[in-house]
């Protein structure tokens, strides 16, 4: 549950983050501001905004890469259907192939 609160924050973050900053360019919210042109502005605030995303993007696999990996066991039962699935599927091709090497 910690991972999908984890991704739920980050996600936030990630729409958040970037809205404020804009807004706080666009209203002189920030300190010198108001001192720019429109143009250097919108240049500044972009930019600030997609480095921010991209900030939060590398916090969030930070935590993702601190997540303990032993802490995670599969589940049997998926596990067992899926090495199923895969057996079944190589059988096929196998099945398959066959009539083909008879014709050559």
């Amino acid at each position: 549950m910690r991972v999908v609160q984890k991704f739920f924050i980050a996600s936030l973050f990630m729409w958040a983050v970037p809205i404020a900053i804009l807004y706080a360019f666009n209203h002189n919210l920030l300190p010198g501001t108001s001192n720019l042109s429109p143009y250097s502005m919108t240049l500044v605030s972009g930019f600030l905004a997609v480095i921010s995303v991209n900030v939060v993007i590398v916090f969030y696999i930070y935590l993702a890469m601190r997540e303990p990996a032993d802490k995670h066991e599969p589940d049997p039962k998926f596990l067992a259907e899926a090495k199923a699935s895969i057996n079944q599927s190589t059988g096929d091709a196998q099945q398959s192939s066959q009539p083909l090497k008879k014709q050559q």
